[in-house]
Formats: C-alpha cells, sequence, structure tokens
C-alpha cells in the first residue's frame, strides 16, 4: 500500500519508529496527484509547490528532538468554504472568484497551531448547496471508485481527495448531510460533530442554524484525532459552546459491550431504498450484534417531516446569508452598469449558479409578507419536535443507526435535471442537522458492482465520544476501510 493510502496515525507512528519520513509521505501524495487530479477534478486551488518545504521542515523539527503533533507535516486539504489568509476562497463560486480573505478560519488557526501542511482548497457545491459536487462554478468532481459517478456532496472534493490518496485527510462541512454522505459514496469516514462543537468562524455560511464542520479521515481514529484539533470553544462564535474536549482518540476501543443500537421504525416512509442498501444495512446490523450491541427499534414520530422542513429553513437562511454578495464588498463585480441596483441585479446573475438562485427564491419566498408564518414559523415549530423525538429516543438507546444514504453513488448528470430526486438524497442525514446531532458516516460494504455504502451512527448531543466507540468497534470488526479505489 504506498504512504498516501494510509492514515496519518500509522504514518506518524512510522515516522517516529525511523522506517519512514516525512517527506516521503509528502512525494507519495504529490505523486498521486499528478497521476489522477486530471481525471477526478478533487481541487479547486493546489498548493503543492508548499507541500515538501513544509514536510521537510516537519523533517527538520523531530531530528531537533522536537516532539511533534501527529498532523504536522502531514498533506491535508481544505474545503474551499474555509476562510484561508492569503489563498483564494471561492467557495465554489463564480461570485468570490479572486477573493483573498486577509484571515483564517478558527478551523484552520487551529489545524496550522498543529503543523497543518495545506495541499489545496477543495471543489463542492456551490456555496455547499447540493449532493453531487456537480453543482460547482469550476466543474464536478469524479468518484475515485468509478469515475462515471459522483463522489456525493456537498464536500465532494475533499472525499474524493482522501479516497484517493491526494490528501491524508481533510476538513468538510456539513448543512445537511455534505459531510457523512460523500463520505459514504467514496468509502471513508465523515464526522459531523454536534452543532456548537466546532467553530465557524470563518467558515462561510449557507445555513447558519444547521452548518458545522468537521474531518473526512480513512479511518475512525484519524476522524477522532481532528475532531480533538478543530474542536473547542471560540468566542469569535456565538454559536459555539462551551464544553470539554475530551481525547477522542482514548474513544477507540474494539470492544463495544452491550451497546443499545436504535433502528428507526419505518424507515421506508422517507423514500425509495435500493436493495443493495437494504441488504448492506442489515448485513451491518448483524455485525453489531455479533459485537455485543442490543439492537432496538425507536420511534421519530415527525421524522416524515423532516425534508420539507428542511427545504424550508435551509433556503431561508440562504436567502439571508447570501445576501451579501452584492458587488460591493468582496468577490466580483458587474461592469458597464448605470446604478446600483443595477449592479447588484447583474453581479447576482452572473455570479450565482443555477441552484444556488433556485434556493434563494424559494427561501425569499418562505420568508415574505404573507407567507412566513404559515411556512418558516411553522417548520420551526416542527423542528421543535423532531429534537424532542431525538430525546426520547436517546433515553433508551445509546446510538441510532441506519444507511448513510438510500443508493449507492449514482452517474454524473443522472439527476441534476430533478432537483426533488436529488434532495431525497439526503433523507438520513438531514434529521441530525435539524436537532443539532453529532454523526458519523463509516465504511459499510459495497454493491455488486463495487461501489461504496455507507453505515451512519447518531449519538446525543456532546457524545462524539460514544459515537466514536461504536463506529471504531465496527470498523475493527469489518474490512471495508482497508480497500482502495482502483487507482492508475
Amino acid at each position: 500500500m504506498d504512504l498516501c493510502d494510509q492514515p496519518i496515525h500509522a504514518l506518524h507512528r512510522q515516522r517516529l519508529e525511523g522506517a519512514i519520513s516525512t517527506a516521503e509521505i509528502a512525494r507519495s501524495v504529490l505523486q498521486r496527484i499528478d497521476a489522477v487530479e486530471a481525471r477526478l477534478h478533487a481541487f479547486i486551488t493546489l498548493n503543492t509547490d508548499a507541500v515538501l518545504p513544509a514536510a521537510q521542515a516537519a523533517d527538520r523539527r523531530l531530528a531537533a528532538g522536537e516532539t511533534l503533533s501527529p498532523i504536522a507535516g502531514m498533506p491535508i486539504a481544505l474545503k474551499d468554504i474555509y476562510v484561508t489568509r492569503g489563498m483564494e476562497t471561492t467557495c465554489g463560486s463564480r461570485i468570490l472568484q479572486g477573493f483573498v480573505p486577509p484571515y483564517d478560519a478558527t478551523a484552520v488557526e487551529r489545524l496550522k497551531a498543529q503543523g497543518l501542511n495545506l495541499v489545496g482548497k477543495t471543489n463542492l457545491d456551490e456555496f455547499a448547496m447540493g449532493s453531487s459536487t456537480e453543482n460547482s462554478a469550476f466543474g464536478p468532481t469524479r468518484n475515485p471508485w468509478d469515475t462515471e459517478r459522483v463522489p456525493g456532496g456537498s464536500s465532494g472534493g475533499s472525499a474524493a481527495a482522501v479516497a484517493s490518496g491526494e490528501a491524508l485527510a481533510a476538513l468538510g462541512t456539513d448543512t445537511g448531510g455534505s459531510i457523512r454522505q460523500p463520505a459514504a459514496f467514496t468509502s471513508i469516514v465523515g464526522l459531523k460533530p454536534t452543532y456548537g462543537r466546532v467553530s465557524r468562524y470563518g467558515m462561510v455560511a449557507f445555513a447558519s442554524s444547521l452548518d458545522q464542520g468537521g474531518p473526512m479521515a480513512k479511518d475512525v481514529r484519524d476522524a477522532a484525532l481532528l475532531l480533538g484539533i478543530v474542536a473547542g470553544h471560540d468566542p469569535r462564535d456565538a454559536t459555539s459552546r462551551d464544553v470539554p474536549v475530551p481525547d477522542f482518540t482514548a474513544c477507540c476501543r474494539p470492544e463495544l459491550g452491550r451497546l443499545r443500537v436504535g433502528v428507526i421504525r419505518g424507515l421506508q416512509a422517507l423514500g425509495e431504498i435500493d436493495p443493495q442498501v437494504t441488504a448492506g444495512f442489515a448485513a451491518n446490523l448483524q455485525t453489531l450484534r455479533e459485537l455485543g450491541a442490543e439492537i432496538v427499534e425507536v420511534d421519530l414520530p415527525h421524522l416524515d417531516y423532516a425534508i420539507t422542513v428542511y427545504y424550508i429553513l435551509a433556503p431561508s437562511e440562504a436567502s439571508s446569508n447570501l445576501g451579501r454578495y452584492d458587488g460591493v464588498r468582496f468577490g466580483v463585480r458587474a461592469k458597464g452598469v448605470r446604478s446600483l441596483q443595477d449592479m447588484y441585479e447583474a453581479t447576482r446573475e452572473a455570479g450565482f449558479g443555477p441552484e444556488v438562485k433556485r434556493r434563494i427564491m424559494l427561501g425569499t419566498f418562505a420568508l415574505s409578507a404573507g407567507y412566513y408564518d404559515a411556512y418558516y414559523n411553522r417548520a420551526m415549530l416542527i423542528r421543535d419536535l423532531l429534537r424532542e423525538d431525538f430525546r426520547l429516543a436517546f433515553e433508551r438507546v445509546d446510538v441510532i443507526a441506519s444507511p448513510t444514504s438510500p443508493v449507492p453513488p449514482f452517474k454524473l448528470g443522472e439527476r441534476m435535471a430533478d432537483p426533488l430526486q436529488m434532495y431525497l438524497i439526503d433523507a438520513f442525514t438531514l434529521p441530525a442537522n435539524l436537532a443539532g446531532l453529532p454523526g458519523i458516516s463509516v465504511p459499510g460494504g459495497f454493491t455488486r458492482e463495487s461501489l461504496p455504502l455507507g453505515l451512519q451512527l447518531l449519538a446525543n448531543h456532546f457524545r462524539e465520544d460514544q459515537l466514536l466507540h461504536a463506529a471504531y468497534a465496527f470498523e475493527q470488526a469489518t474490512t471495508h476501510h482497508t480497500r482502495r479505489p482502483p487507482l492508475p
């Protein structure tokens, strides 16, 4: 197995033993980028010229007797929605093309403090609005398992980069499943923390009450390692919670014990589920039983409303957040206009893509006079009921299991003509965002065509320790996470 295909914790152990150098790791990643990036298009901006010097600097520090963080010098990618000082941040949109921020997002600051070696900024659906990374203004990303298929979205670039070995790990963001669903589609680990666990400062907003950043990694231990770095209170973010950050890697224990695993009764009511997804999930539940878990059916009476509620609230918040892109403060500006109003309209018309415009229109309608109470307020009430459903469920179980996606990775262009079919892809993931719960997707097997499937686990608020314990025990009992895509 090439070095770029191994997890960070294993590589760090080998370099401490003197078996490899950080520079060798960096060269392996750079060689993989040269081999596959032209085909996959996982990145919007590459920082490859700086990768080898940063790795060599980490080796010099190690030779001088310094204690290195496990991520020091390791090539890691960032979704191009995190603000990065001195490096273009586009959010996958033409409207921000050329925007070079003067500061770093808090999550980026914390990674840099541990020796982040930034390999580049990854592709995404424009402003994180999408489930396939086909809505990027810079072209789609392809799935390394089958380049005729999507890698999921909106963090599809981060997922493809990690799965293909173009990065050892990455940060993504999750508003309705945008970390977990692409993780499932590419057979990696994607962790969405509890809302408020990771600072949103410098993470460009889509829907402020739903967005949460988190790690995407080759295995659960790496996800735990990265979460421990980026988590923690940030006074610059009003939604950040001041709760203790434990050593999440200590939660990675292979003995599951008598964990109570909830299975949602009537999950099929959320939409049609591919038979291979159903079969894979049944096999995953059997693995959990063999590890000692007790499988318990739970009821979430208001789950049927989750998709409707999400596609009222998320576009409403997007409509408000995206009002700042007017051609005045940053990003592109329409030329040759006669008035300020004309500049606003022309800038947004040329700068925003069709999916972003669609969601702005939906959100503006839901917030408009005469419809605010009928749509937005009612959706907020149902959101509270869904939170209560989860609260009652977690009185009976420790984690809740489901497939991550109702379908395996689909072909490029297959769902673009029907937005509703695309929105249904997130049916199993978006309830966690509405309730603010932590969730993780781990590799859960493959279809007959060798397409990845994911197992999703949800836990109660700020119980990432329990989530990581269950995910790690499942991972160690299977071999799904050890398979790599058939790359050149």
